[in-house]
Parts: structure tokens; sequence; C-alpha cells
């Protein structure tokens, strides 16, 4: 598998992936190649979902953040988030309905949970969902949605009388629009939106009956979690490469850059630094897989290799100085990718909270 994917990504997508970064578009047209790659929910069983092992599923994600951390966000908000909302909590009809057509990538999915003025705290979310008639009415509006412009189903987390509850919206519907926020300069080989909701009137069909409080979204965010402990570390893989070929073939008082102390120095540390990143992934993944992963692991991994990868991008780019700054060599790239990976699902303020209440037995959020 993590050939597979190795391979589909180096021809499909690297050779282009500066361009489309440069001009901030998605190419939908690789919705389709995922699903053919077994890449969307492919730790999911059922339903037309491939059925992988987790330790697939997160060496599936390295090769393809590998190439850009956009490529993977997308297969972690259709797989982990959107796939595994509907798996988790969907009826018998939502799930034979939405899980094949995504899995093929037939279809695209988003995970409506964060809100302009609710993002670490979705406990205060402000979109609310009433009863009227024999269905619901959804008003609201959810910010920073992973592919919420072009997604064919979304699935919206909002307060009701009874706690916080998941509704699946389909695009079209009345009163839902989305609007992609296009002024980032992080992950714009990706598409993040806005999703509002006026007076969106849904069918008791559209609610997820099996998720209710905000059990059902955290279920969801720790998939995608563990996915980002692993992809991170295939974009630092790319950047400890670039900085090895380059400190090889830098010439400065008349050797090689690579012949330096210096250099070996930084070297060795981003080496021993992704190694550790990679135990620490495949460690998680072999828990998950016995069934014995806990949430706070997967912040230890998630704060931990993520804070990591940073540090190798920015090491490799004093690596390759000016060089490191242009398109052409990644780095810079790899750079501004992580830096909002190390902000969405969860910032790494919160994973250390969620570590240190399991340590002491005392939460500390507020």
């Amino acid at each position: 598998m993590r050939e597979r994917v190795a391979s589909w990504a180096a021809e499909r997508v690297a050779p282009r992936i500066a361009e489309l970064y440069e001009r901030g578009e998605w190419d939908r047209s690789l919705v389709r190649e995922l699903g053919d790659l077994g890449a969307l929910g492919m730790h999911l069983e059922g339903y037309g979902c491939p059925g992988g092992s987790a330790v697939q599923y997160g060496l599936a994600c390295a090769e393809l953040e590998a190439v850009d951390s956009g490529l993977r966000t997308f297969v972690s908000v259709q797989g982990s988030l959107a796939m595994k909302a509907i798996h988790a909590f969907g009826s018998e009809e939502q799930k034979e309905r939405w899980l094949p057509e995504l899995a093929g990538g037939e279809a695209i999915g988003c995970f409506g949970l964060t809100e302009p003025s609710a993002g670490s705290d979705p406990s205060s979310m402000l979109t609310n969902a009433r009863r009227e008639g024999g269905g619901w009415v959804l008003d609201g509006a959810k910010r920073w949605i992973g592919m919420g412009s072009i997604a064919d189903v979304a699935v919206v987390w909002a307060r009701a009388e009874d706690g916080v509850r998941g509704f699946l919206v389909e695009r079209g519907t009345p009163g839902f629009t989305a609007e992609d926020i296009t002024d980032k300069l992080s992950l714009r080989a990706s598409l993040q939106s806005e999703l509002r909701f006026d007076g969106v009137r849904l069918g008791d069909d559209a609610l997820l009956p099996g998720a209710r409080g905000l059990r059902g979204p955290f279920t969801c965010l720790a998939e995608a979690r563990y996915g980002i402990v692993w992809g991170v570390t295939g974009a630092a893989r790319d950047c400890l490469a670039r900085a090895l070929e380059h400190a090889g073939e830098r010439e400065q008082f008349g050797r090689p850059i690579a012949a330096f102390q210096l250099t070996q120095a930084k070297l060795t540390e981003m080496a021993v630094a992704l190694a550790h990143a990679q135990l620490l992934a495949l460690r998680l993944g072999r828990l998950k897989d016995a069934g014995r992963l806990r949430p706070e692991q997967i912040s230890v991994g998630k704060l931990d290799n993520v804070r990591a990868a940073v540090d190798i991008a920015r090491t490799a780019r004093t690596i390759l100085g000016g060089e490191g700054v242009r398109a052409a060599n990644a780095i810079m790239r790899h750079m501004a990718n992580l830096e909002a990976v190390s902000t969405y699902e969860g910032t790494a303020e919160v994973h250390t909270l969620i570590i240190g209440s399991a340590l002491t037995g005392h939460r500390a959020f507020a």
C-alpha cells in the first residue's frame, strides 16, 4: 500500500503541486483516483470501504503529505471526519446512501464543527438546530471547513434542545451556502471554506441518530489526529531528503557543505527527530490496530510529531539558504503548511492540556 500510494503521488501530483499551491487550487480530478487507490476511508469496514489497518492508513498519510499537506488533508477530511461520522453514528440508510460513493471518490464530504467564534472550545458553538414540524431548522455558520465549497454532503454539528447533534446537509439544500477562504498563505493546494445556514430545513432522516453530545465530533477528531501523527512525518522526511541532497551538492570554501561539522549536526538532529516521530506513529498505529489506543496517546503523537516536523522543516530551510525559500524546493511550502497543521485538529495548547489532564486527573481548560 505504501509503495502504491507513493508511486501515485509522485506521478500524478508531485510534478504540478508547486503550481497548484501558487494558484491556490485543488484538483478535483484527484478525488476519484484516491478512491481507486483505496485511500478514502481506508481504515473503515464495510459499505464499500477498503477495511485496511490503522498502520496501512498511517503509511498512506505519510506518503501523501510528503508531497503536500493539502493532499493528506483531503483524505483526512473525507475519511476520518465525514465518513467516520456517518460510519460510526449514521443510520443504516445513511451509511448505504453515502459511504460507497465517498469511499470511491464519487462524492465529496466535509465536516462542519469549527465556527467563527468557536474553535478550541466547540462547546460554545452557536449553530443551532430546532424542531419544527416533522423535521429540523438549522441556523448558524461554520468556518475553516475543508472542502466545504465542493462537498456533496456536509456533516454539521449543531446545538439542539437535547445537546449537540449531527446532521447531514446535502449540497444545494435551500439556505445552505459555502464560500472559500482565498487569502491563505498555508494549505493553498487545498480548500477551506465558510459554511452558512440560514433557515435550512431538514427532514428527520438528516439526523445522525447515534451521535448525541460532543462525544460524536470528538470521536471523529481523534481519527483525524491519528492521521496527522503519521502525515507530518512524510513532510519532515521530504524536507530532510532535500536538505541532505543539497548539502552534498552545494560547495563553499572548496568543499561540500555536508563536510562541515555544523551542517552534519543539523542533519543528525533532523534524522534522529524524524526516526523518533516515525517510531511513535508506528507504536500508536499498532496500539490502534489492537484496539488499545487512547485519545490522550493520540494527543502525544499530534503534539510531538507536529512540533518535530516544524523544527525539521525550519532547519532544512537553513541548510538550503536562499534556495530554501523557492517554490521549486518545496521546503518553504512544507513549512507554511505545517503551521496550519499545528493549529487544526487541536492546537499545541489543547493537546498539552489533554495530556496534562490524563496525567493529573485535573482538567485545566477553564
